[in-house]
């Protein structure tokens, strides 16, 4: 049976084996290390959403730590020259402060959204600020890595100058939606969820603000991407401030034999049963424009608490109020004649 040289030879057999058992042991107390701490932190995961977040972040991370730590315990009992041990420990340097800076920069970002979720501001759950923050915190890494390895940074400062004014230049509209953005979340004229209009007519609810566009989700589940310049440069009504509820208006059209006096009751007690409709606000009805030609005509005010539904709560209003109508005998005016008020070029 042949047998391998290093095997026969003791002296390397040792300088072989001794090395290995000691990466072996070494990872495997790290690991056990690894998987106390970890265990540890599980145990708060129902108390904070902050343990839960950092365990998620760590879990893999951890598992090339400790197999990092094992290769730099073992390289003390390897024999390397000066050269080769230093790249040695810069490689191992190099990795741990990269994952390190991956990490914390992803764990910020957790850390935000978690916290902007739970104290409900949207500022911290904006794609902006998660995007400022991972570039802050890589930032701050590098930094570290060049101090590290003894890299100036001044002659990249200065060339980061030079090319930053070409940049500018050629990403002029890029830098002012970025800009833009910032504008937005330090003013704060809209939030993530709030409903709004733009000046083009589109309605919906803000899903993201970016650092480019902002993401709008429209009542029929589409998507509109709008560069953050329109936003900041047009005229936009925010249907969610200074609160999510608001009034809205419903025009009333019956005969002229109706009781107005029925009818505005009617109306009234329709409304406060549809859901969504506000109990702590009285539905109002006006005669406007009142009494016309070929008809009367009320108006009806609630107060909607979700904007989001308004058309779907205005739509369930005009159905209980036709059923009411048609109970009670409610007479309803004749459409060729309301057609022809409207339009008098019909007649």
């Amino acid at each position: 049976m042949l047998v391998p040289s290093w095997l026969r030879d003791e002296r390397l057999f040792w300088r072989v084996a001794q090395p290995t058992a000691v990466f072996v042991a070494a990872l495997a107390a790290a690991l056990l290390v690894r998987h106390l701490l970890l265990r540890r932190l599980r145990r708060g995961l129902q108390r904070s959403s902050y343990a839960a977040v950092f365990v998620a972040t760590i879990r893999l991370p951890s598992l090339l730590w400790s197999l990092a730590a094992a290769i730099a315990v073992s390289l003390q009992f390897v024999e390397l020259t000066p050269r080769h041990a230093r790249w040695a420990s810069d490689a191992i340097v190099v990795f741990v402060i990269a994952s390190f800076t991956l990490v914390a920069a992803s764990l910020a970002v957790r850390s935000i959204a978690a916290y902007g979720e739970r104290q409900g501001m949207p500022l911290a759950v904006a794609g902006l600020t998660r995007t400022m923050t991972r570039l802050a915190v890589l930032a701050t890494g590098l930094l570290v890595l060049l101090a590290y390895l003894k890299i100036s940074i001044t002659p990249m400062l200065t060339a980061l100058g030079i090319g930053g004014l070409a940049v500018a230049l050629a990403l002029q509209d890029t830098l002012a939606n970025f800009f833009a953005g910032l504008h937005l979340l330090i003013e704060r004229p809209i939030f993530v969820g709030d409903f709004i209009r733009l000046e083009s007519g589109q309605e919906g609810v803000v899903t993201d603000i970016g650092w480019r566009t902002t993401r709008i989700r429209t009542l029929s589940d589409n998507m509109i991407v709008v560069p953050n310049t329109k936003i900041t440069s047009g005229t936009l009504l925010n249907y969610s401030l200074p609160q999510p509820s608001a009034t809205a208006d419903l025009p009333i059209l019956v005969a002229h034999e109706a009781d107005p006096e029925r009818v505005a009751a009617i109306a009234r007690e329709e409304a406060l049963r549809v859901e969504g409709v506000s109990q702590n606000f009285t539905p109002l009805v006006f005669c406007d424009p009142g009494v016309l030609p070929t008809h009367l005509q009320f108006k009806l005010i609630v107060r909607i608490e979700d904007q989001t539904r308004r058309g779907r709560i205005l739509s369930d209003i005009r159905w209980r109020l036709l059923q009411r109508f048609r109970e009670e005998g409610i007479p309803l005016p004749r459409s060729e004649l309301v057609s022809l008020a409207r339009d008098p070029a019909l007649g």
